[in-house]
């Protein structure tokens, strides 16, 4: 490392993006990323990592593909200094590890020569996530102690290649070819040549640790003809060795349930987050585009002539985390906190609504087995309401139902709008553009989510949607999917994100043995 960063000149880190998976960011480059400026990214870094640069950092894509390049290795060079001295934080994203094939020990250097303050960041090799993504752990004990990286890909420049076939063919017991794909077939015969044997297991890694990842195996002698026939190009790691055959009982990664699954989340995007999380967990590749997003009411005026009468309230209906969240923004803006709620029965709706309350130091007195407004109307109804007075924060699309059902029972119901949904604004072209390359499944976790989804779409949702498994948190979405003509493929047996990652994976498997 050289001098850290100074008052008079930024600084440039070069940071290891990791094979793919975004989770296999170091912690130290995330530090970086947050802090960002200007991100200067490539090819091969996951562009979802670019959401965890602040939302005004400047973002210059640079990637290099086989025969492409966005921008000549100079220009970058030219580009990290020209930055630097401006006085930014720079933050120059690159797949993998920075200086392992990627360049970085060059782009390194250039900054030294100009003067300028940098920090290497190293990340986890593509070789080393895909290899161990693929089932393959490179090293073992019982089959071999050494491991030798080559690139495949050398200088063109150069007149001479500088490997030496003879050593590494049967020297090293693990072979780990980057940017060898083009060359396959020259590796293998090289190899072959100088000694290695025929049978010796190979296997090819493309796209490693993402949900594309494709593992192909064969063996020296047919491994070129097995990746012409499956037409699998860059960018690909290629393992040689008597490791490869643990892939079979070791393969983790694509044996999980939703693997290679394409899913569209559609919910809005501070509730995204726990359904994505589960869906990539299983495996799935999510495609995230809220249809709609949650904002406050025009003007506060109802809900807070409604937080000034908390004293007289006996019972306080909370249906959702967002209806939560906007109750308490307010009462903490009106100067107040939870100790106006005292001697107040509250309700809620789901266990998510239960724990959001309870981050605020409050608990549920009432949380129905049945998670929907129905649940919520029945045990208030069981608990007598007569007499009572009723203070339900609601959305401005909220059904009518607890408030014309809990009136008609003698309540005083009041009922003012504290959160309000509209259609996500610049979602239209993402959502289609999502769509027309093709999803598994598209997920919707409320009825405004359809709703707003339909309405961004327009005319062209039933061709766009015709041929994607349409998942339903519950059975209002549902009705509300098939009153539009759409028909529900996959419906949770209860409205958790929980139970409809469970419905999708069970409708998958389904799907894959035929019984569907």
């Amino acid at each position: 490392m050289v001098s850290t960063e100074s008052n008079c000149k930024g600084v440039v880190y070069l940071v290891g993006a990791g094979p793919g998976d975004p989770g296999l960011l170091t912690v130290r480059g995330l530090q970086c990323l947050r802090r960002a400026q200007v991100v200067v990214y490539d090819y091969l870094a996951n562009p979802r990592l670019l959401d965890d640069a602040p939302i005004d950092a400047e973002r210059i894509y640079v990637g290099k593909t086989a025969g492409h390049h966005h921008l000549p290795q100079e220009q970058i060079n030219a580009l990290l200094i020209e930055k630097a001295r401006e006085g930014k934080i720079v933050v120059r994203l690159k797949g993998g590890d920075p200086c392992l094939f990627g360049r970085g020990g060059e782009e390194a250097y250039e900054l030294a020569e100009a003067g300028m303050s940098f920090e290497i960041v190293p990340g986890v090799t593509a070789g080393f996530g895909a290899a161990i993504y693929a089932g393959i752990p490179l090293t073992h004990r019982d089959y071999t102690t050494s491991l030798g990286l080559i690139t495949g890909h050398e200088d063109p420049t150069k007149k001479v290649s500088s490997l030496d076939w003879s050593k590494l063919a049967t020297g090293v017991g693990t072979l780990l070819f980057y940017m060898g794909m083009g060359n396959l077939g020259t590796i293998t015969e090289k190899l072959m040549e100088h000694g290695r044997a025929p049978e010796t297991p190979v296997a090819v890694v493309r796209w490693g640790t993402t949900p594309r990842q494709q593992t192909l195996v064969g063996t020296l002698a047919d491994i070129t003809d097995r990746v012409q026939q499956a037409r699998l190009g860059p960018p690909a790691i290629i393992v040689v060795g008597e490791i490869v055959a643990l892939r079979e009982r070791l393969r983790w990664f694509d044996k999980r349930p939703l693997f290679g699954r394409r899913i569209l989340v559609t919910r809005a995007a501070g509730q995204a987050g726990s359904l994505s999380d589960g869906l990539q967990a299983a495996g799935s590749e999510v495609m995230c585009c809220p249809t709609l997003e949650i904002v406050p009411p025009p003007d506060w005026r109802e809900l807070d002539a409604a937080l000034g009468q908390l004293s007289r309230i006996d019972v306080l209906v909370l249906t959702s985390v967002n209806a939560v969240n906007y109750f308490f923004e307010r009462l903490f803006a009106l100067g107040l906190d939870g100790r106006a709620l005292h001697g107040t029965h509250i309700a809620t709706v789901g266990p998510k609504t239960a724990a959001a309350l309870q981050q605020r130091g409050l608990r549920a007195d009432m949380l129905p087995d049945k998670q929907c407004a129905e649940g919520v109307l029945a045990a208030l109804l069981e608990h007598g309401v007569v007499g009572k007075r009723i203070l339900y924060p609601r959305s401005q699309l909220a059904r009518d139902l607890l408030v014309t059902e809990l009136t008609a029972a003698g309540a005083e119901v009041s009922a003012p709008v504290a959160y309000q949904t509209r259609a996500a604004e610049g979602a239209a072209d993402r959502l289609r553009k999502i769509l027309e390359e093709g999803v598994d499944a598209a997920t919707f976790a409320s009825s405004s989510a359809v709703e707003y989804c339909l309405k961004l779409l327009g005319d062209d949702a039933p061709h766009l949607l015709a041929k994607v498994a349409v998942a339903s948190l519950g059975p209002l979405t549902s009705a509300t999917l098939r009153r539009h003509g759409l028909e529900v493929a996959v419906e949770a047996a209860a409205p958790t994100v929980e139970s409809l990652i469970e419905a999708l994976q069970l409708y998958f498997a389904s799907a894959a043995d035929g019984s569907l």
